[in-house]
Parts: structure tokens; sequence; C-alpha cells
């Protein structure tokens, strides 16, 4: 609907009607329209992955990577739902705005998450770089995985994050 109408095109009553949902069950699984069109719930329970991540295993980085890929492998993406997003942040660009604000509101979480864990750096100017530094290498990374779905998301952005560290310690 957002990409035939544009986002004002429409309201939450037809997308109710339109998917056979009432208003209040709308709200029990989305916040806002928005959301909805971008498929990103009220409620998504990671916190066992979350969990995993402070308990830590391995260095911040190896573990940053697989809070990652446990997270893309929750979400579920197919090419044609990234294809029919990028026709709707085409289509009402405020979207996309939308979907960056969200992803600076992730990227505050994470670093609480870094935070939590026993080896977090104590120096938190650290914290904050690592986890944008990661989140410069995974935007990318879901590019390169949708323009080459033959390989799993797990080597895209390992790929990447090998090359930032031989960039960061050659």
């Amino acid at each position: 609907m957002t990409v035939e109408r544009g986002l004002s095109g429409f309201t939450i009553e037809e997308l109710c009607s339109e998917v056979g949902v009432s208003r209040r069950t709308f709200f029990n699984y989305y916040a806002s329209k928005e959301n909805a069109v971008l498929g990103i719930p009220v409620r998504s329970d990671t916190s066992d992955l979350e969990e995993a991540f402070v308990a830590g295993s391995g260095a911040l980085l190896d573990d940053l990577l697989e809070l990652h890929v446990a997270r893309w492998e929750h979400l579920d993406l197919t090419a044609a739902e990234a294809e029919e997003l990028t026709r709707v942040f085409e289509r009402e660009p405020r979207l996309l705005a939308h979907f960056v604000g969200l992803a600076a509101e992730g990227e505050r979480d994470d670093i609480a998450l870094v935070r939590r864990r026993p080896d977090a750096p104590a120096d938190d100017l650290r914290t904050a770089t690592a986890v944008s530094v990661f989140g410069a290498l995974l935007r990318p990374a879901i590019l390169d995985y949708f323009a080459d779905d033959s390989r799993d998301f797990r080597t895209v952005l390992t790929l990447r994050l090998d090359a930032a560290r031989r960039v960061f310690s050659p």
C-alpha cells in the first residue's frame, strides 16, 4: 500500500481491513504505521541473544559479530522483502529517516549492552567506537548480502570485519 499510495495514502483502519485484523490487534503488534510498514514489531524477544552477548564468550568484536548474525537470522528478511523495502524508501524518504532513527536507537542499546559485559572497555569512548565501527561494517554487509545472496550473511559480515581488522592493525 505504501509503494502504491504513499504513507499518507491510507489509514491504519484501511490497512487493518486489508489484512483482516482489528485496530487493537494492530497496536498489539506495531507501535505505529511506520513501524508496521518497516516490519518492526513492538515485541521482538531477542533477550536470550543479548544475554549471551553480555556474558561474552570471546573477544568483543567476535561477540558483536555473533550477536548481529543471530539478530539477522531472527529477522529472517528475504531478498524480495528487502526489494520491497527499497521501493518503500524510494516512495517515502521519511520512512528511511525513521529507520535511521531506529538504527541509532539500536546503536545506543548496543552500547549499553557492551557496558554490561565483564570485559567492557573502561573507556566509554572505546565502547561507543566499537559499536559504531561495527555498525559501519554491518550496513554495507547487508547490501552485499542482497547483491549476492550465494554467500551466507555470516560470511559476508565476517569478510567486512576481517578487512577492518587489517585496516586497524596492519
